[in-house]
């Protein structure tokens, strides 16, 4: 999707970079590196640190205000997570977090006039996607050793040829659950947002649309810890 207006591609224009808005624009490397997925996820990633950095800048041993309102949401998180995977999977937390943060303010940055939301590019899901799955059998090597290649071969050696490629898909096809689910609808909230402010510019007709934004962008937040928790689990257990 082409945005008439990103202030992020504006400034570095300014600044006499050669902006590509869009990925058919790009011939260049430095074009491919200034494109708004990946500008803007730039900006995402220090707007987390720096929220993280203020997070425990003042840290007090009995909580009040911001640390109480964080810790609350860390242990929550947390919480969830163990839930699904059990003890054993505590240690995955933090790329748990790290990327339902990273989703939960990519969505919601689009709603910014002149902003853009990196889970609005297939790119930017598709490699959150793609480390999820990856570290995924990275725990299952972890846990199980080599014995857990052996649940893609099947139960019986002569069905190998057979459940091998099956696997191998439905393995595949987790990457592609994971990133066209959030790709699609971040970029169809976006694609419904631009059309009502090119109508009604920015008055009420956009605000419904927006007000479901803010649930929907949690929402599919959500949905990517809770399918990734339970791959993680999966991996972390004895396949059968």
């Amino acid at each position: 999707m082409e945005h008439p207006v990103l202030f992020l591609s504006l400034l570095l224009e300014k600044l006499g970079l050669p902006v590509a808005h869009s990925a058919e624009e790009a011939h260049t490397f430095v074009q491919k590196l200034l494109l708004p997925h990946v500008t803007y996820t730039w900006v995402v990633a220090i707007l987390l640190l720096v929220l993280a950095k203020l997070a425990v800048s003042r840290l007090e041993l009995v909580p009040s205000g911001g640390q109480n309102f964080f810790e609350m949401v860390i242990t929550g998180i947390e919480d969830f997570m163990v839930g699904i995977t059990g003890e054993e999977g505590r240690f995955a937390f933090p790329l748990i977090a790290t990327l339902g943060f990273f989703i939960l303010v990519s969505n919601y940055m689009g709603m910014i006039p002149g902003f853009f939301a990196p889970t609005a590019n297939i790119n930017t899901t598709a490699a959150c996607a793609i480390i999820v799955v990856v570290y995924t059998h990275v725990i299952g090597i972890k846990f199980h050793g080599a014995h857990y290649i052996k649940h893609f071969m099947g139960p019986i050696w002569w069905l190998t040829p057979l459940i091998f490629p099956i696997e191998l898909i439905g393995h595949a096809a987790r990457v592609l659950s994971l990133s066209i689910r959030l790709f699609g609808n971040v970029f169809g909230e976006e694609l419904v947002l631009a059309i009502l402010f090119f109508l009604a510019g920015l008055y009420l007709a956009p605000l419904p649309i927006m007000f479901l934004g803010l649930f929907t962008g949690f929402v599919q937040a959500f949905i990517f810890c809770l399918l990734s928790s339970m791959y993680f689990a999966g991996a972390i257990e004895e396949a059968h």
